[in-house]
C-alpha cells in the first residue's frame, strides 16, 4: 500500500528525519512509535505532501505519491484543526467536498457514522459547545468520510477517555478486516500493543526497530514467568529452591498472590510447575514477555551505548 524509501528531512543543521525506510502492507495496522520530537509528525506530513523530503521517495500503490493520491487518504492530525463556528454537519461536507465526495455521498456517510457513534444529536452544534473529546470524535469522522484506503492517525488517543479509546480502537479493527490499511504515530506505545500488527520504533529521527510485534516481543524474552496462585508465599518461595528465582510478588488477598520467576540454568516452564503442583493451588501461570516500551528502552540503551 505505502513503500516509504530513504526519506531524509532537514531543519537548518538538525535531522528531523535520516534515512527512513518502511513499507505498509495492504490490510494492516501499523504503529509508527517514538518519544515526542523523535520524527513521526514530521514523516506524516511527508506522506501527506505537507512538506517535501529532502532525499527519498514515497510510493502509494507502486506509483510515486502525487495530489491525486490524497483523496485515498484519511488524515487526523495531532493538531485538531476544526473551526470552532461551524457546525458538525458543516464540518462534514467541507472535508467530504475536499475529498472530491457528492453532497449525496457526504449526507449518507455522515448519516453513518451519527448513527455508528450514536451522536445524532451533535448534528447541528457548533465545535465550540463541543467537548474536546467530542470534537475529537468530529475531527475522526471528517478523516474517515470518505472510506480512505489509507487511514494516517497522529496521536489518536490524546484527549479520549478509557470508553471511546476502546471505541476508536474496535473501529480500527473493523477497519482493518475490510481491507482497509492504518497508521497510527503515538508515543503511547502501550495502547497501541494490542491492535498493531507490525511496529517501526523511532529514535531521534532514524527508525532503530521494525518488525510484527510479537515477533519482537518473542526475539526480546528473557525466560521470566508469572504465577498467580493461592497458598503461602513461604511455602511457594520454598518450592523455587535453587533452580528459579522470585523476582517480584503481588498480593491479591489474605492467601492469594501473583510471582514473577525467572529460569536458572536449563530449566523450563514446565519444570517450574512440576515444583510448585502440590505445595500451592495454581489458578493460572504465563510467559511474561517484554512491552514495546520496555523493548523500546532497551533499544535506546544498545544504540547509545554503541554510539559511545
Amino acid at each position: 500500500m505505502l513503500e516509504i524509501q530513504q526519506i531524509t528531512k532537514r531543519y537548518q543543521r538538525k535531522a528531523a528525519l535520516d534515512d527512513v525506510s518502511l513499507s505498509l502492507k495492504t490490510g494492516e495496522i501499523f504503529g509508527l512509535l517514538g518519544p515526542n520530537g523523535a520524527g513521526k509528525t514530521t514523516l506524516i506530513r511527508v506522506i501527506n505532501r505537507i512538506i517535501e523530503p529532502d532525499h527519498g521517495t514515497v510510493r502509494f500503490k507502486g506509483d510515486l505519491l502525487k495530489q491525486k493520491h490524497l483523496i485515498h487518504i484519511g488524515y487526523l492530525p495531532e493538531e485538531r484543526g476544526l473551526y470552532k463556528n461551524m457546525t458538525v454537519e458543516a464540518h462534514a461536507f467541507f472535508f467530504g467536498a475536499l475529498r472530491g465526495m457528492t453532497k449525496s455521498d457526504i449526507k449518507q456517510a455522515l448519516d453513518y457514522w451519527l448513527n455508528r457513534f450514536d451522536i445524532q444529536s451533535w448534528r447541528k452544534k457548533r465545535i465550540d459547545e463541543l467537548s474536546k473529546g467530542m470534537a475529537q470524535k468530529v475531527q475522526f469522522i471528517c478523516a474517515v468520510l470518505h472510506e480512505p484506503e489509507l487511514l494516517i492517525l497522529d496521536e489518536p488517543f490524546s484527549g479520549f477517555d478509557p470508553v471511546n479509546v476502546e471505541l476508536i480502537k474496535q473501529e480500527l479493527v473493523e477497519m482493518k478486516a475490510k481491507g482497509k490499511t492504518i497508521l497510527i504515530s503515538t508515543h503511547n506505545m502501550r495502547s497501541v500493543e494490542e491492535i498493531c500488527d507490525r511496529v517501526a520504533l523511532i529514535h531521534q529521527s532514524k527508525k532503530i526497530m521494525e518488525g510484527r510485534v510479537s515477533e519482537l516481543q518473542e526475539s526480546a524474552r528473557v525466560g521470566e514467568y508469572a504465577v498467580k496462585f493461592r497458598g503461602t508465599m513461604i511455602a511457594f518461595v520454598n518450592a523455587l529452591w535453587t533452580g528459579f528465582e522470585l523476582i517480584d510478588k503481588e498480593i491479591l488477598g489474605d492467601d492469594r498472590f501473583v510471582a514473577r520467576v525467572k529460569m536458572r540454568g536449563d530449566n523450563q516452564f514446565e519444570d517450574l510447575l512440576k515444583v510448585l503442583i502440590g505445595t500451592v493451588k495454581i489458578e493460572a501461570a504465563w510467559e511474561v514477555l517484554p512491552s514495546m516500551q520496555e523493548l523500546f528502552i532497551n533499544a535506546v540503551s544498545v544504540k547509545e551505548e554503541i554510539g559511545k
